[in-house]
């Protein structure tokens, strides 16, 4: 197929430039074979080059009659985007096509926010009687004081801890690294662990520098930090639907909320793109009544 060239230059752009997971790379791949694919059905001999805007529009109203959810043809449409993105730096292409390209309106569904209070409830309900109790409270600890994604806490290497200065070394997606600040509760609760129950447990060859630890001396497993979370969940009655995401999107909340740039929260998150960070800005109308009260100039009776 004349296309397949031009895929495997993209591929190379992705890993190269991008720095993309395995399995975002295949997705993008994926999305761009597709496209190849429907013109191929119609007999259209057309190379990427020759694409144009109405072909484009055309292959959009065909993955929509192959029923796909909402989200599943914007990632397609994302990534036939980001293919001509790539063809453009590259100089294959002068125009490109997709830039009026509409995909469709996806609502995003924002997971719940945990309180403060919520969350000093979960983390006091933590039963420090075991040694998985002091453990599982440096977890959320550390959790709710970095805004780790599950996949980055279960990762997380003692080498990476530099509490002289107050911050964590974080590998993100991508093999992206970043430096995020940690705050004095987590800082106590994981050298606590650290000290009186890491130290006892016999250590499987290649953990030794992971932090979190079953009793098996292994790396933890991310559905164990989700079973973790939902038990403390169930103890408390907390009539919410929560994971580990609960906590890193209550970080970003929390922060917003108290006034921290949008930039500092993007980079703290480890986030690409601002309008990622953005989702973090649902503030609740309570508090933006209230912030509009305090500060507005005409909102005060003279």
């Amino acid at each position: 197929m004349i296309w397949q060239s031009y895929i495997k230059g993209f591929k190379a752009y992705l890993q190269l430039e991008r720095s993309l997971s395995a399995n975002s790379l295949e997705a993008y791949i994926h999305d761009v074979n597709t496209l190849a694919q429907y013109l191929d059905s119609l007999s259209l001999s057309l190379s990427p080059e020759k694409v144009e805007l109405k072909h484009l529009q055309d292959f959009v109203k065909w993955i929509n009659q192959l029923k796909l959810n909402e989200r599943t043809q914007a990632r397609i449409i994302s990534g036939i985007k980001a293919f001509y993105k790539y063809l453009l730096i590259e100089n294959i292409i002068s125009i490109n096509p997709t830039e009026m390209l509409e995909s469709p309106r996806i609502g995003r569904k924002l997971p719940d926010t945990l309180s403060i209070e919520e969350i000093d409830k979960l983390i006091n309900a933590v039963d420090l009687s075991t040694p998985e109790g002091e453990r599982n409270r440096a977890i959320l600890e550390t959790l709710y004081s970095c805004g780790l994604r599950v996949s980055e806490l279960i990762n997380l290497k003692i080498s990476n801890l530099y509490f002289d200065t107050g911050f964590v070394k974080i590998i993100g997606k991508g093999d992206k690294e970043r430096i995020v600040p940690i705050g004095s509760f987590a800082i106590k609760q994981i050298q606590t662990y650290l000290k009186h129950i890491r130290v006892h447990i016999v250590i499987k060859k290649g953990s030794e520098n992971i932090l979190f630890l079953n009793r098996r001396g292994s790396k933890l497993s991310r559905v164990m930090i989700f079973t973790i979370i939902k038990n403390l969940a169930v103890k408390i009655n907390l009539q919410k639907t929560i994971s580990p995401h609960t906590f890193r999107h209550s970080f970003a909340t929390h922060l917003i909320e108290g006034g921290a740039d949008l930039r500092a929260v993007q980079e703290m998150l480890g986030h690409e793109s601002i309008t990622t960070t953005e989702i973090y800005t649902h503030l609740n109308r309570e508090f933006l009544r209230e912030a509009i009260i305090q500060f507005h100039p005409r909102s005060h009776s003279s």
